[in-house]
């Protein structure tokens, strides 16, 4: 029997990168599992290659995205994996629509469904997971403006909701999960590879060199099963290449 046996399963950005690792690890571990994305066809994508599971296609930072995908699926586990691309240009080359793209989309995706799991639409032991980045503590590159800013809230919003949660008596757990270090083959990764090389004028297979201890979609998504069905302290955690760990 797997680990999320007869538990649902909701995974916000589900459909590519990060957030397809976590749907593929929660359906080997038994679960019933709805992945969230704004693309019908990457969608489509995921249904054709991952047996059995469910899809709904929703902007998830609509005021009413929590409405829809708690009426689709009722989650004993949610997992906020959406975001925008980091911006990749200088500072002072960057407007502020293009500066706070990570302010609009992961925070904002992570405060309605807080927001919402606060207000009584998650019931009692339900747990919520936040996907920050490491780049929350490093304060990320220069060019990649309001993105690590962003990521950190996604930290403090975890922490904030814990609060709120047992001042309310909801019995609700919120968590934030940062992987430590950025992952080619996804996304966001590859944005975030091929902007710093060029920042920083140099190959990005160089730039992939330098880097250490580096966890892979799959291990983050090994991490997220491991908090959702454990019962770890805090609110904040990374995974790396070395696995899981409190936020320091």
């Amino acid at each position: 029997m797997g680990s999320l046996e007869a538990q649902n399963v909701v995974v916000i950005g589900g459909s590519r990168g990060v957030g397809r690792s976590i749907v593929e690890a929660a359906l080997g571990e038994g679960a019933t599992v709805l992945a969230v994305a704004r693309s019908a066809a990457d969608l489509n994508k995921l249904s054709w290659e991952a047996s059995g599971v469910k899809t709904l296609s929703v902007d998830a930072t609509e005021e009413t995205a929590p409405d829809a995908v708690f009426d689709a699926l009722a989650p004993d586990v949610l997992v906020i994996s959406a975001g925008a691309l980091a911006p990749s240009a200088p500072i002072q080359e960057q407007s502020w629509e293009v500066f706070s793209a990570n302010w609009d989309m992961d925070v904002k995706a992570s405060f309605l469904f807080c927001k919402a799991a606060l207000q009584g639409r998650l019931k009692p032991g339900s747990r919520v997971v936040l996907i920050s980045s490491g780049a929350a503590f490093s304060g990320g590159p220069p060019n990649s403006g309001g993105y690590s800013g962003a990521k950190r809230m996604q930290m403090f919003l975890a922490g904030h909701s814990q609060k709120e949660a047992d001042r309310l008596g909801l019995g609700l757990r919120f968590m934030a999960l940062a992987p430590a270090r950025i992952m080619p083959g996804t996304g966001v990764g590859d944005r975030g590879i091929d902007g710093i090389s060029a920042y920083m004028g140099i190959r990005p297979k160089d730039f992939l060199a330098s880097m250490t201890d580096m966890q892979t979609p799959a291990d983050v998504a090994r991490a997220v099963v491991a908090l959702a069905t454990g019962k770890p302290q805090g609110s904040s955690f990374t995974v790396s290449g070395s696995g899981l760990a409190a936020a320091a």
